[in-house]
């Protein structure tokens, strides 16, 4: 091997080697930042309309702004990690982001992580070292204008056209009827449209290190082109992944996230930047097992949690005891919240749904 090869081949991996430390230091404030803006909706939501239904009162909120800022933080993080690192490597890593808010939610919010929601955290980190060592190493692109040819390749536009076509129904038709009660409405909005966020950030980043080392971009009209999209992209994630954090469990939402998101990041990626070409069959297979086995991680801490909410009828049939005369619910129906005491009566025309994150 010539030396101008040998240098090729170390400069790429110090490159996968920046992008790798970036994602998991991303990941780390990404998963505080799930617990303490779960923790300012729950203030919000408790003096007024909650961000499931519509309710917007935790921009004002100090405690949802810490939080809004730490995942700022991550993402930034993230966002320059995409600069050194392939979205086959820097994507998987989100599921460290997983384990901490997985923990932090177990002391804070009181969502409990079981001894087997351990083995999953486990299994997260062994699938992300089998990633980092088996990542390919991408050479990045030389303009703007070569990531526009990328991204207007025949089989990425459809992807593309699809992603956004889905992205539609599930917010015009979907999210009104279904998305209070199930979880993958707005999870599957924040996936899909996540997919093509990053891959306009990573455009945008790529764009930004070139103008650094002295290749202006900024004269050309597609780097404003994938920033604006990247800013659309992103609001849309936030307004979505808010209203899932509100209405649904932070243990819930946060694999499911992973889990979707990270699938369509590295399809796309795969079709745009084609991160797998020129790579053996079984690079490609380590990179998979270790993919599955993150998500096997995932799939133990969401089993685990998810037994730990819902209890089961024959546990409430087993409580005869009546509750005590102090005890009050909120209550949601026809779209309204509302605050009710045990020796009041109820109007017959409301649907309850009494939820255990709402006893106070």
């Amino acid at each position: 091997m010539s030396p101008a090869a040998t240098d090729a081949g170390g400069d790429l991996f110090a490159a996968n080697l920046k992008g790798a430390l970036l994602a998991v230091a991303s990941s780390a404030f990404v998963g505080v930042s799930f617990i303490v803006k779960k923790k300012g909706l729950r203030r919000a939501g408790a003096v007024g309309s909650r961000a499931g239904v519509g309710g917007y009162g935790y921009l004002w909120e100090p405690l949802w702004w810490v939080g809004m800022v730490t995942m700022l933080v991550g993402e930034t993080a993230n966002f320059v990690a995409y600069m050194f690192a392939p979205a086959v490597l820097v994507a998987p890593l989100g599921a460290l982001s997983i384990i901490v808010s997985a923990v932090l939610a177990h002391f804070m919010l009181n969502e409990k992580l079981q001894r087997v929601g351990v083995l999953g955290c486990i299994l997260c980190i062994v699938g992300s070292t089998v990633i980092i060592l088996h990542a390919p190493e991408e050479r990045s692109p030389d303009s703007v204008e070569q990531i526009w040819r990328l991204a207007t390749q025949p089989t990425f536009l459809c992807y593309a056209a699809l992603a956004v076509a889905v992205s539609l129904l599930l917010m015009l038709y979907c999210a009104p009827r279904y998305g209070q009660t199930n979880i993958m409405i707005y999870v599957g909005i924040c996936s899909v449209i996540g997919s093509l966020t990053v891959m306009s950030i990573k455009a945008v980043g790529i764009a930004i290190k070139l103008t650094i080392q002295g290749v202006n971009q900024a004269g050309y009209f597609q780097t404003w082109l994938f920033v604006t999209v990247s800013a659309i992209c992103l609001i849309i994630q936030l307004v979505y992944l808010n209203k899932a954090l509100d209405t649904f469990n932070t243990a819930l939402v946060s694999p499911i996230y992973y889990a979707m998101f990270t699938t369509l990041t590295i399809l796309a990626s795969a079709i745009m930047f084609k991160d797998w070409s020129g790579q053996s069959a079984s690079i490609i297979a380590s990179e998979t097992c270790g993919f599955l086995t993150v998500l096997a991680g995932i799939i133990v801490l969401h089993s685990t949690k998810e037994s730990d909410q819902n209890l089961s009828p024959d546990l409430y049939a087993s409580l005869t005891a009546p509750l005590p005369p102090k005890i009050y619910w909120h209550i949601q129906g026809n779209g309204d919240v509302g605050k009710q005491k045990e020796d009041e009566s109820l109007p017959c025309d409301f649907i309850t749904v009494v939820r255990q994150d709402y006893f106070v």
